[in-house]
C-alpha cells in the first residue's frame, strides 16, 4: 500500500529543512566571503610559527 497523501508533519519537516538549508547556505557564503577578503589582503597576514617575525624587529642602522 503506497502512501499517497502527505501528513502535516511531513510538510512542517520540509519547511524546517528548507530553513536549515538557507541558514547553512548563508554560513557557507559568509565563510567564503571572509576567505576571499583574507586572500586579497594576504600580503599583510603572518602566521604564528614560533619564529621571530622580521617585520616586528626594530630596525638596526648600519646593517
Amino acid at each position: 500500500m503506497a502512501i499517497t497523501q502527505l501528513h502535516d508533519i511531513h510538510r512542517r519537516r520540509a519547511s524546517r529543512n528548507l530553513g536549515l538549508l538557507a541558514v547553512l547556505l548563508g554560513f557557507v557564503v559568509l565563510v567564503f566571503g571572509l576567505t576571499v577578503v583574507k586572500v586579497e589582503h594576504g600580503a599583510s597576514m603572518q602566521a604564528f610559527d614560533h619564529q621571530p617575525r622580521v617585520s616586528l624587529l626594530p630596525k638596526v642602522e648600519g646593517q
